[in-house]
């Protein structure tokens, strides 16, 4: 199971651009929401990235804001540790589990969790966070990652597992996350 202290999110390539092109990109951008809202709320790390902003946009104001703090990683990779500056982030951080979440779940988020786990990383793609342009390659990059070693998840299974009990503050900010 997911442990708070090991654990940290990273939002993949949420862009103008991208974003445009999925066909459930209101569902999405409301689970990443609630996803980012829920890891800060459990004092998770989060780490974001941007591929291409220069032709596909910046992060989308929605995610932006609750991003605070971090500036999005810019990568032309597909695979985030293609990214010097990305594993650099990661290494300091010290965990060794990740979630995923992010656009789009057959190639960037794939070949993420490909990388993380030949790493050595414990990696849950929160499945309901994710997306790609058609829903058949959503479909093969879930199956090939999972093939890979990757856990699917959802939001709200990621964050109940992380915060392991109903008590407490923390507790009721998750729930009122997730209602």
């Amino acid at each position: 199971m997911l442990e708070r202290n090991d654990c940290l999110l990273v939002v993949i390539d949420l862009q103008e651009r991208l974003l445009r092109a999925m066909p459930d990109r209101e569902v999405l951008l409301d689970r990443a929401r609630r996803l980012i809202e829920g890891a800060r709320a459990l004092g998770l790390p989060v780490l974001a990235t941007e591929q291409n902003p220069q032709g596909l946009g910046s992060t989308v104001p929605e995610i932006a804001r609750r991003l605070e703090g971090l500036r999005p990683i810019p990568k032309t990779s597909f695979g985030c540790l293609g990214c010097a500056a990305f594993g650099d982030l990661l290494r300091q951080s010290g965990r060794r589990s990740v979630l995923l979440c992010g656009i789009e779940a057959h190639v960037c988020i794939y070949q993420t969790a490909c990388e993380l786990r030949a790493a050595g990383f414990h990696v849950e793609i929160v499945v309901d966070a994710c997306s790609s342009r058609n829903p058949a390659d959503k479909a093969v990059g879930l199956e090939k990652a999972r093939d890979a070693g990757a856990h699917l998840t959802s939001v709200e299974t990621a964050l109940f597992e992380l915060l392991r009990a109903a008590e407490g503050p923390v507790f009721k900010e998750i729930a009122r996350i997730v209602k």
